[in-house]
């Protein structure tokens, strides 16, 4: 019998820029004859993907039975909102609107993705200029978005749907030569095995040896997913969770042994989106993805694959954040500046280029700002956009 390993988790968030980046990802490797032992030392030896590294941008899409109240700014926490915190706004929404003897796995019936097309989903995650899709497999509720075999009569295919939401998205973001990437709870918020677990101090492990640990070995096998995103490891240290053990599995003796999966930080940006219950994403959503789109064609080139630079940000005309690849350096204004913009931070040569990723053939004018260090440009007269974003092209410069 095979041995079924455990899992580190983290919280999920939105991340900047700027943020650290945390995500258990799987990717390839190429130390692929190398063996893992189940210790952090050695499973932490393993080398961040390059498509990773490298993809900068991608859409984390949280959908289940909570989009069906789709109440509220975390949504995907109203069971726990409305049964255990006891909200006011959650629970006058249910008795504003549900007879007093609704449950919340009544919600499941109305859960009925009547309106999704997998194909329409990849499409615009793709419009949206990201390499990679982040899915929700299941929250805290516990509700499977597949058929997992240890989640029976609360999944996608045995209630509402009636369709394995992971596999036909998994086949849709492949065709876009797009990376899939899956989001799993480790913990359920009223499981009873867990609830029993938790009662002991966390001292028996039977919820992850019977839910946890069989979810995840099912989603390796059953779609053998580019990237993993763990999370509840805040509810309970990783050794309950057997962490070590199943990273060495993954590593060593999976379909996807020749991939990482690590503990990654900086320069990713990881956008939510929440699609309505039947499947639709609004309207409003898809204008600022295909936006965010137009923005990446224009200005990708500062984006993927870039590097952090010496200075990553400064202040002196409007804010500009400073990404690096190979010998070039690009300057992000957020905002479009009155004067002259001056950049204190680029240090200059007889051979500087500045240009407009808006207008790459336009050379722009500058002059130093110090005897040391620094360039006054001159920007061209032009219509813009407030809230939105340009790109200086700095070349020739230290």
């Amino acid at each position: 019998m095979m041995a079924v390993p455990q899992v580190r988790l983290l919280a999920p968030c939105l991340v900047s820029w700027t943020a650290l980046f945390t995500l258990l990802s799987l990717g390839p490797s190429p130390g692929c004859g190398v063996r893992y032992t189940a210790d952090w030392s050695s499973i932490d030896a393993r080398p961040i993907p390059r498509w990773f590294d490298e993809a900068k941008v991608g859409i984390f899409v949280h959908w289940g039975v909570f989009s069906v109240p789709g109440f509220g700014q975390y949504s995907e926490w109203f069971w726990y909102f409305w049964r255990s915190q006891r909200r006011a706004d959650n629970v006058a929404f249910m008795k504003n609107n549900y007879p007093p003897e609704f449950k919340y796995a009544d919600f499941a019936h109305s859960f009925k993705a009547e309106f999704w097309n997998p194909d329409s989903w990849a499409e615009i995650i793709q419009a949206s200029g990201a390499k990679y899709v982040v899915f929700t497999t299941k929250h805290h509720d516990g509700f499977t978005n597949w058929p997992s075999p240890t989640s029976w009569n609360w999944n996608s295919v045995d209630t509402g749907p009636h369709r394995d939401i992971v596999g036909e998205l998994a086949q849709a973001i492949r065709k876009r030569s797009l990376h899939l990437g899956l989001y799993h709870s480790l913990f359920e918020f009223y499981n009873p095995i867990f609830l029993k677990d938790q009662a002991s101090g966390f001292k028996t492990q039977n919820f992850v040896f019977e839910k946890t640990l069989p979810e995840l070995v099912d989603l390796v096998m059953s779609y053998k997913p580019d990237l993993i995103w763990s999370d509840g490891d805040w509810m309970v240290d990783d050794p309950y969770w057997n962490a070590t053990s199943f990273l060495a599995w993954l590593y060593n003796d999976s379909p996807v042994k020749d991939m990482v999966y690590v503990v990654a930080m900086g320069g990713n940006y990881l956008l939510n989106i929440g699609p309505m219950a039947d499947g639709m994403i609004a309207p409003a959503f898809e204008e600022r993805l295909r936006g965010l789109g137009a923005w990446l064609g224009t200005n990708g080139e500062a984006i993927y694959a870039s590097k952090p630079w010496r200075v990553q940000t400064e202040n002196t005309t409007v804010t500009v954040w400073y990404t690096a690849k190979n010998s070039t350096v690009y300057a992000t204004m957020l905002g479009w500046p009155s004067k002259p913009l001056a950049l204190a931070s680029p240090k200059t040569s007889g051979v500087t280029q500045v240009t407009l990723l808006d207008y790459p053939s336009m050379v722009l004018k500058w002059a130093p700002l110090t005897q040391t260090t620094g360039l006054v440009v001159m920007l061209p007269s032009m219509p813009v956009q407030p809230g939105n974003a340009w790109t200086l092209k700095l070349e020739g410069v230290a």
